[in-house]
């Protein structure tokens, strides 16, 4: 059975696809068409964490391509207590027909691709997030015509940063991870990408304007992820020579566009100037996980767009 729980576990055809598939819905969508491809199914939704984007653009993509969704937390699914997980999987699968989980740990969303009889999505995880990578490479094809381009990534190696730089591997985009020491790319995660994709160019550059110099997307996440907020302090400290903001953009060429997988904490690891100004495609980006969303279900379910 098919899963979407990691970039390292799909083939880069398999993302293609995925791709094409999300472009011809959006097409398709913008012409007023609205292909009933998973009319009669179910897709539920399992949250541990809040979510704004990847909640309301699976509900919304389900809904468009005919079926329906069903929500649910953490505490109405009887985790962590009521229920044993295995039990918890075997159930809700054999209910729907997707399941999108949006975990504390990526351990949980592995578990749940044990006993589950329907695919898993992985939604958000503490080591990855390959919904939103998907859309950013969507996102930057959209907006170039073409991936032959270089991104800069500024701020902590966090989930969101780890799921694009595989992304980008798949994709042979140069890759520049810019971050204080201790924040970095662990040696482990570079072990594993140079194993699977051993042509892939990927560099850490500790100096922000270095790192932005040659890059055609400068991209940003909050500083303090969802169960760090303890560190908030500590972290403002160390990020702040980090923040994406007018200078910095100065510092590379004048193409490059700006990303946010959002939210934002304007402010501190972005200017409003560099949200809302000219560079910035981040709201382009918000807009194509929906249609990712519709990608991934898609090829779960083995449908296309024609």
């Amino acid at each position: 059975m098919k899963h979407f729980d990691s970039l390292l576990r799909i083939t880069t055809q398999e993302i293609q696809d995925i791709l094409q598939t999300a472009q011809d819905l959006k097409v398709g969508l913008k012409k007023g068409n609205r292909p009933t491809l998973l009319a009669g199914h179910t897709l539920i939704l399992l949250f541990e964490k809040p979510s704004l984007r990847t909640r309301i653009s699976f509900e919304t993509a389900i809904a468009q391509l005919g079926g329906s969704s069903l929500f649910l937390s953490a505490a109405d699914a009887g985790l962590h207590g009521r229920e044993s997980l295995p039990d918890v999987a075997r159930v809700l699968s054999s209910y729907s027909d997707f399941i999108v989980i949006r975990a504390f740990s990526q351990t949980l969303i592995e578990e749940m691709t044990k006993y589950s009889r329907c695919p898993i999505i992985n939604g958000l995880s503490d080591r990855s997030h390959p919904c939103q990578a998907l859309a950013d490479i969507f996102t930057i094809q959209e907006s170039f015509g073409d991936l032959k381009r270089r991104i800069a990534f500024v701020g902590d190696g966090n989930n969101v940063a780890r799921s694009l730089a595989v992304a980008a591997a798949h994709m042979n985009i140069p890759f520049v991870m810019s971050a204080p020491a201790g924040f970095e790319f662990h040696s482990q995660f570079l072990k594993r990408l140079h194993e699977q994709f051993p042509n892939f160019q990927i560099t850490q550059e500790p100096d922000p304007r270095k790192a932005v110099a040659a890059a055609d997307i400068i991209y940003t996440d909050v500083w303090v992820s969802m169960g760090q907020e303890a560190e908030t302090e500590k972290r403002k400290s160390i990020f702040a020579p980090y923040q994406v903001n007018e200078k910095l953009l100065a510092a590379a060429p004048g193409h490059v566009k700006f990303m946010h997988c959002l939210p934002a904490r304007r402010g501190l690891e972005v200017t409003d100037g560099v949200m809302d100004g000219e560079h910035s495609i981040a709201f382009e980006q918000a807009e194509n996980r929906l249609h990712l969303s519709k990608g991934i279900l898609a090829w779960l379910a083995n449908k296309t767009a024609m």
